[in-house]
């Protein structure tokens, strides 16, 4: 999604970055760990498929009607401590996981699917995923216009349940074909305050790719 290919949050545990080419090959390992297919219900891919989804996300047009062009919203998740060591590490030695932002509703371009995943095991348990997620719905809300998210959790995923469900996500619906449970969040004018003081020490800054160091 073109829209954020220049953009990096940082936050206090977390920096959040485009999906860019240098990530795949550390995506592409992540990725065939037998565990992280089962919690993300995805298919093992080869690398030149993986550099063909990067292709395909970065080339992706935002026309600013999401009803007749659904986008996918990704952000790489760096370790802010590896990502602030001096000198600056190469962005795939912080990398940490991924938040995504699925816009795939035609008939409501203001509801979004969240998702993350903290696929680096020492980056787990430490707070990265929610801050990530925070991040992520502070910035569908103020940059995108989104005002309702659902995320989709394995029924076993009890970590991630009990995530969202802190950040205020209720449970909707459970397919047990899929043996999937559905949360959302309506964001009210509450939650929208609640949200921006969460994350308001987010800074924005412009993205200048995988070798920048910290500004």
């Amino acid at each position: 999604m073109r829209l954020n290919q220049n953009i990096l949050l940082l936050g206090k545990k977390v920096v959040l970055v485009p999906y860019t080419s240098e990530h795949v090959p550390r995506y592409h390992e992540w990725m065939k760990s037998e565990e992280l297919q089962r919690l993300t219900a995805s298919e093992p891919l080869t690398l030149e498929q993986e550099y063909a989804m990067q292709r395909s996300w970065r080339e992706d047009v935002d026309s600013g009607d999401l009803i007749d062009s659904p986008s996918e919203c990704t952000f790489i998740v760096l370790d802010a401590d590896k990502w602030r060591a001096q000198p600056g590490p190469p962005e795939e030695s912080c990398m940490a996981g991924d938040v995504n932002l699925f816009l795939t509703d035609r008939g409501d371009p203001t509801l979004g699917e969240i998702e993350v995943m903290i696929a680096e095991p020492s980056c787990r348990g430490r707070g990265l995923g929610t801050e990530a997620v925070l991040m992520m719905l502070s910035y569908g809300v103020t940059k995108l216009g989104l005002t309702t998210f659902e995320a989709k959790i394995g029924q076993d995923n009890e970590p991630s349940l009990r995530m969202f469900q802190k950040l205020h996500f209720e449970q909707v619906a459970v397919s047990s074909v899929f043996r999937e449970v559905t949360l959302r969040l309506t964001v009210s004018q509450p939650q929208r305050q609640w949200l921006l003081e969460q994350t308001s020490h987010v800074q924005e800054q412009p993205y200048r790719g995988g070798t920048s160091e910290p500004l």
